[in-house]
């Protein structure tokens, strides 16, 4: 390899980033994407998929902890989890990191992706993969939905890439039918949303979807160094609009519970109620009722 070897990102056209690798760790083509896992020299292992950082080893707890925790604790009794894509295995560890998840079903259409992230990425899905509460299939997330029965879960969590490629099926009208029909009662429904600055369209889109079939449509934010933009926007899709509104004291009282409190890095009750306040640029791409 050369004394200094970089990788550039392929997400814009116009505008991008850049990581100085010290070594490929594995590289092939799935039947659905192109994966690759290399060494950084600044944020150690990363995953690529069609060109595009889905996680690094330096960043990926900013992520995983605001796409799980919020929804979980925000529910306070979560025992059945549903999450759609995630391969790496970081939701599933900080799913089941929560004492009172009885199952958490993980459906990753690429066997690939989790077969590399578990040879290769070991410190990001931990020990999850073995744990007995977890149930993972190779199997199709539309499918699943559809297939499932009414109420079956508490939280569906969409870990996905954009809606291009193997994703764009995620982003649909019949899928978010499926999600509000499959959730029980207070149930609640997150999906990454993009980073805005960047994709507009990509939240304003998804929020008039999900808007058909929530009567508590919103997002929030968290601010991950690799997704470049500024915030990363999370999807937030509810029945009931008071979960957004769960008082900080409370929170924490339900991480403490969960025995979450006091192990995040990312996380924390302040942070919890912080993140649905929104700058008026993002604000402005969702619907209005």
């Amino acid at each position: 390899m050369p004394e200094e070897t970089w990788i550039a990102e392929a997400l814009y056209p116009a505008w991008g980033q850049r990581f100085r690798i010290l070594r490929e760790i594995a590289h092939e083509r799935s039947d659905f994407q192109d994966i690759r896992i290399v060494e950084t020299e600044s944020h150690g292992r990363a995953m690529l998929l069609d060109g595009v950082v889905q996680i690094t080893e330096a960043d990926e707890f900013a992520y995983q902890e605001m796409i799980v925790h919020v929804p979980l604790i925000a529910h306070g009794a979560a025992r059945r989890v549903l999450i759609i894509g995630a391969g790496d295995g970081g939701v599933l560890r900080r799913v089941l990191a929560h004492s009172g998840v009885a199952e958490a079903t993980m459906v990753e259409i690429d066997a690939a992706v989790v077969r590399l992230s578990r040879a290769h990425l070991p410190g990001i899905g931990g020990a999850a993969w073995d744990d007995p509460r977890a149930r993972v299939l190779i199997a199709d997330g539309i499918a699943h939905v559809r297939e499932a029965e009414a109420g079956a879960y508490d939280v569906v969590i969409v870990d996905s890439t954009d809606p291009i490629g193997v994703g764009e099926v995620l982003f649909t009208d019949a899928f978010y039918a499926d999600c509000a029909r499959i959730l029980g009662p207070g149930g609640i429904l997150v999906n990454q949303c993009g980073v805005p600055f960047m994709q507009g369209d990509e939240l304003r889109d998804t929020s008039l979807r999900r808007a058909r079939h929530f009567a508590d449509v919103s997002a929030y934010l968290a601010a991950v160094p690799t997704y470049v933009g500024g915030f990363m926007t999370l999807g937030w899709s509810a029945q009931d609009g008071s979960l957004r509104r769960v008082a900080a004291d409370e929170i924490a009282r339900r991480a403490a519970e969960a025995g979450i409190l006091g192990t995040t890095r990312y996380w924390s009750p302040g942070v919890h109620q912080a993140a649905f306040a929104l700058p008026p640029y993002i604000a402005e791409l969702l619907p209005t009722r």
